[in-house]
């Protein structure tokens, strides 16, 4: 075999072609998410760590059935649950998202501006409208083809704390088996914990923006929904998705791995249990690792905040959306989807009107974590019903394994919200 043929087959290759499924894995780590796991490693050192090769497959199968129907019907998740189940339900599972995404993305952009601060000593408040208006200026003026463009540059980030672990010591015999045989007593703080890091891991908002994301790949290559495609096509669309989507969550789950990691060895071993703010997470890193270690974490927080917020506001605009029948895509231009546009920008602008009420950024994180814990279960049942329907799915139903894992992920996180409401 020439270097010509070994290069056209590793050009042919699924992972040459990431897309939604990187972005939203990466995107799943927003600055909110960081906080989760830096107070895992935090408060319980080494013992935390099971939680992401157990989330691993869950949240994979998961985000892989929601990227099918997209790409097999060629519509939203919304588009699918509005033709499928009562309007009762879509209306109350979008509202409660909207809530949510608005919530979540207050705390995000205060991270993002309390850090930013740490780093440039500019106030937080102007940091905080500084990217909120880089976001919004991306999102609208930018066409889809060129900022998502952007957006898998900013998968990169996640590099950064991988990197911190090489500024540390690390015991990786220790790490390796406190992975396999962790040691701790099942407390109702140690429950909190698992609940909040399940809860971050498997997101409403990932859901949604990953099969609209389908959908815009599917029209930026001029391609149609697979039930009017060739097998050939089809064989092929499918293997590119499963590929996308568990290497992009693989990378998203080792990134958190490497968080619970770093503030295991350096917070925990320390003394410092207790964690509330990305900033934080950050300046506490400082004196234990050095200003190297800060700067990374700090760089990582940032560049996921870049990515979370668009995430977070573009998958409410897909869901409200579809549910009114809008134009929705961020190739179209402001003009053509004024609704849609409008959406992302009153969900960003009303995060930012947060920071400047009496609610503190941890209360919207609080109350995000509460209304994600309570859409999450339904939307997931939700999803396996589509896609185990042919009437919805055509001969592209999910697999058993697939569903599964899917089953098992809904019952884990229907455990998870009744220990969060219980606590």
């Amino acid at each position: 075999m020439n270097i010509r043929s070994i290069w056209a087959r590793i050009k042919a290759h699924p992972l040459t072609r990431v897309g939604p499924g990187l972005v939203t894995g990466v995107a799943d780590d927003d600055p909110s998410g960081i906080v989760t796991y830096s107070q895992a490693g935090a408060q319980f050192g080494l013992n935390m760590l099971w939680t992401m090769p157990v989330a691993y497959p869950l949240m994979s199968a998961i985000q892989l059935l929601c990227a099918r129907i997209g790409r097999v019907t060629g519509r939203g998740l919304a588009a699918n649950i509005k033709t499928t189940f009562p309007p009762a339900v879509l209306f109350c599972l979008v509202l409660l998202l909207l809530i949510a995404n608005v919530l979540n993305i207050a705390a995000d952009i205060a991270a993002m501006g309390e850090v930013a601060e740490l780093v440039t000593g500019v106030n937080w408040h102007i940091m905080t409208a500084f990217f909120v208006m880089l976001t919004l200026v991306l999102q609208i003026l930018v066409p889809y083809h060129r900022y998502v463009f952007f957006l898998r540059w900013l998968t990169l980030s996640l590099l950064a704390y991988a990197a911190v672990l090489f500024t540390v010591h690390v015991p990786w015999g220790e790490v390796l088996w406190s992975t396999l045989f962790p040691k701790f007593s099942f407390s109702p703080e140690a429950a909190a914990v698992i609940v909040g890091i399940f809860g971050t891991t498997i997101s409403p908002y990932l859901f949604f923006w990953q099969a609209s994301q389908e959908v815009e790949e599917m029209k930026g290559h001029h391609q149609v929904d697979l039930l009017s495609e060739n097998s050939a096509t089809i064989k092929s669309e499918l293997r590119r998705m499963k590929w996308d989507t568990w290497s992009g969550m693989l990378y998203s789950n080792v990134a958190a791995y490497c968080i619970i990691l770093a503030t295991a060895v350096t917070l925990h071993a320390a003394g410092i249990n207790d964690i509330n703010t990305a900033s934080q997470a950050a300046s506490a890193l400082k004196p234990l690792a050095g200003n190297f270690a800060y700067l990374l974490f700090s760089l990582g927080i940032l560049g996921v905040g870049l990515m979370g917020v668009p995430v977070l506001a573009g998958s409410a605009a897909y869901a409200l959306s579809e549910v009114f029948g809008w134009p929705a895509s961020l190739e179209d231009t402001p003009s053509h989807a004024v609704r849609f546009y409008a959406v992302i920008a009153l969900s960003v602008l009303g995060a930012l009107v947060i920071q400047y009420s009496p609610i503190s950024p941890m209360k919207a994180l609080f109350w995000s974590a509460v209304i994600n814990g309570v859409v999450a279960v339904p939307l997931m049942v939700a999803i396996l019903v589509l896609a185990s329907r042919a009437s919805v799915m055509g001969p592209h139903t999910a697999g058993k394994i697939l569903l599964f894992l899917g089953w098992f992920a809904t019952a884990l996180m229907a455990l998870a919200a009744i220990l969060m409401f219980l606590g």
